[in-house]
């Protein structure tokens, strides 16, 4: 079964995280780090309340027991170390101030930790960074961390699948993060000539 770690920060789109979460557990085992200030948004955007959360009922949300949440300052977490096997790395959202932290090898909080041991490791990452318009210290950190294989993933719309509602558009973002890391999934209508 594969592993990966999913990480949602504090940036708007909470809930394309959420979704990849949802489907990633489908078929393998997920390591949450949810940032505290991703918990403010979570409870604005989507009004899903995770403060003060246990990891049950976390994973009585998703339905799950491949789910395994991590406190954002505890480093002493599986995933704070390389000899933790993972497929990779998803950080969806992504704040400008955690990429930057990425980006700068500052690792202030397990996220970061865990992204730079991802890095180290030579294991895929993908980051969804969430703002605009980029200034050139946004965009001269994604090419840093492009430069050593990061995959920089913006939820940017695309209209060719057709999109009917919300839900249309958030499928449509977590299948093309998805595709980055080749795993299959149906949750968008793919271009046809």
């Amino acid at each position: 079964m594969n592993r990966y770690i999913v990480a949602i920060t504090g940036a708007s789109g909470v809930v394309i995280g959420v979704r990849l979460v949802r489907e990633l557990l489908r078929h393998s085992e997920v390591h949450l780090i949810v940032s505290n200030d991703a918990l403010g948004i979570l409870k604005s955007e989507a009004k899903i309340d995770w403060t003060g959360y246990s990891e049950s009922n976390i994973q009585a949300y998703f339905g799950s027991e491949r789910l395994f949440c991590h406190d954002p300052l505890d480093f002493y977490a599986p995933v704070a170390s390389g000899s933790f096997k993972t497929n990779g790395m998803f950080v969806v959202p992504c704040s400008m101030k955690t990429l930057s932290a990425i980006s700068n090898g500052y690792g202030n909080t397990l996220i970061e930790r865990a992204a730079d041991v991802t890095i180290k490791e030579g294991r895929k990452l993908l980051l969804s960074p969430r703002e605009m318009p980029l200034s050139a210290i946004h965009l001269e950190n994604m090419l840093k961390l492009a430069r050593l294989g990061v995959v920089i993933a913006p939820p940017v719309a695309a209209f060719y699948n057709s999109p009917n509602t919300l839900q249309d558009m958030i499928d449509f973002f977590c299948g093309k993060i998805l595709d980055a890391f080749g795993i299959e999934n149906y949750l968008y209508k793919c271009w046809q000539s």
